[in-house]
């Protein structure tokens, strides 16, 4: 199983970054997938999560009306489109798969992240 993230690295206030996350290894269209991030002292916070056909979105309230979360399941992958960064939107995001869970932050398999700064 891999999920490998991509598209992170340094972007001014108001920007915009697109991540992907290219799975593989196991039934990607049965997982719900997810985007969490982490901030150095902070907790692990979920991001969005998307449902398995991608009908259905979750947000963090931090997030939401920024950020947009889809996927292509013939491609295997999700994709997070970030907008109107900002510096507290500065962290590790990392790519998970869940087979049961939607809202809680649970997972089975866990990519190893790409780091977003917003600074100027």
């Amino acid at each position: 199983v891999q999920l490998v993230e991509s598209g992170g690295g340094l972007v001014q206030p108001g920007g915009s970054l697109r991540l992907s996350c290219a799975a593989s290894g196991f039934a990607f269209g049965s997982y719900h997938m997810k985007w969490f991030r982490q901030a150095p002292g902070k907790e692990r916070e979920l991001v969005a999560t998307i449902g398995r056909s991608g009908s259905n979105a979750y947000y963090a309230d931090s997030v939401k009306g920024r950020f947009t979360i889809s996927r292509d399941n013939a491609k295997n992958t999700v994709y997070l489109q970030m907008n109107s960064l900002k510096p507290e939107d500065t962290a590790v995001y990392y790519c998970a798969a869940a087979y049961r869970s939607f809202l809680a932050g649970e997972y089975d398999f866990w990519g190893q992240g790409t780091q977003v700064t917003v600074s100027s």
